[in-house]
C-alpha cells in the first residue's frame, strides 16, 4: 500500500510539480489549493499519514488550517514556505511541526523529508503504559493521562518522552537527542527541541516530583518518581 500524504498549496505550477513527482516516487497524494477545501473534505479523506502544508494562503494560512486538522487527526506536519524567518518556525514547532522547509525547494530534498517523517513514524512503539509519578503515559496512543483525563500529544513529543524516560536520572546530551529524532544537530532544529521541552514541562505540571532539567551546555535530564 502507498503511503497517502496531503499536500496544500495553492501555487498551481508548484503544487502539481509537487505532486507528480511524489507520485512518480510512489506516493498517493490528495492535493488541494485551497486550505477550505482541504478542510472540508478532511472526513473523507482515509489513511493520510502526512500533511505537507503551504504556509502562506489566502483566506487560511497553514498554521491555522493545521490547528484546525489537529482537532481531528494526530497526523505529522511539514510547513513550505517562502519565508525564512525565525518566528515562523518556531511558530509552526510549537503547533507540532515534524519539519520545516523553506521555499524554493528542490523536490529530491522534499522527497527525502518526507521519507524521514515516515520512517520516524513506521518505528514500533511500545504498547505498554509507562508510568510517570501521578501521571500514565500511553506511547502506542499518543496519549498522557492524568485524573482520567487524556491529553493527546503530537508523534514528536512521543518520541521525545520516549527518549527522556529510558534515560531517567541520566544526563541525555542535546546532540544525541537531535540526531536520533530530527537526523541531524542544527540551529533550528535546536530551537524545535526546546519548544518541545517546554511543552512537555506543561503536561507534567501537577506533578511536583516530576522534573525536566536543563544541564547548561551538555543536555537534559528527567527526575521521575521511581
Amino acid at each position: 500500500m502507498r503511503n497517502h500524504v496531503l499536500l496544500v498549496e495553492d501555487d498551481l505550477d508548484l503544487g502539481l510539480v509537487l505532486k507528480q513527482y511524489l507520485e512518480f516516487s510512489g506516493f498517493q497524494i490528495t492535493w488541494f489549493s485551497n486550505p477550505l477545501d482541504a478542510l472540508r473534505n478532511l472526513e473523507t479523506l482515509e489513511g493520510i499519514q502526512l500533511a505537507i502544508v503551504d504556509v502562506m494562503m489566502p483566506e487560511m494560512n497553514g498554521f491555522e488550517l493545521s490547528k484546525a486538522i489537529s482537532e481531528h487527526t494526530n497526523i505529522p506536519f511539514l510547513f513550505l514556505t517562502a519565508k525564512a524567518q525565525s518566528i515562523d518556525r518556531i511558530l509552526g514547532l510549537k503547533l507540532g511541526a515534524e519539519d520545516y522547509i523553506a521555499k524554493p525547494c528542490e523536490p529530491e530534498e522534499l522527497l527525502l523529508r518526507v521519507k524521514n517523517i515516515l520512517k520516524r513514524g513506521q518505528t514500533n512503539k511500545p504498547a505498554s503504559i509507562i508510568q510517570i509519578g501521578s501521571y500514565r503515559f500511553l506511547p502506542s496512543q499518543y496519549q498522557i493521562v492524568f485524573n482520567g483525563s487524556a491529553t493527546t500529544i503530537t508523534e514528536k513529543e512521543t518520541e521525545l518522552l520516549l527518549l527522556l524516560s529510558q534515560n531517567n536520572h541520566k544526563v541525555v546530551s542535546r546532540k544525541e537527542i537531535l540526531e536520533k529524532l530530527w537526523g541531524e544537530s542544527d540551529y533550528f532544529f535546536g530551537r524545535s527541541l526546546d519548544v518541545f521541552m517546554t511543552r512537555l514541562r506543561k503536561y507534567f505540571k501537577d506533578d511536583e516530583r516530576i522534573r525536566f532539567e536543563s544541564v547548561r551546555g551538555i543536555g537534559f535530564k528527567v527526575e521521575f518518581p521511581d
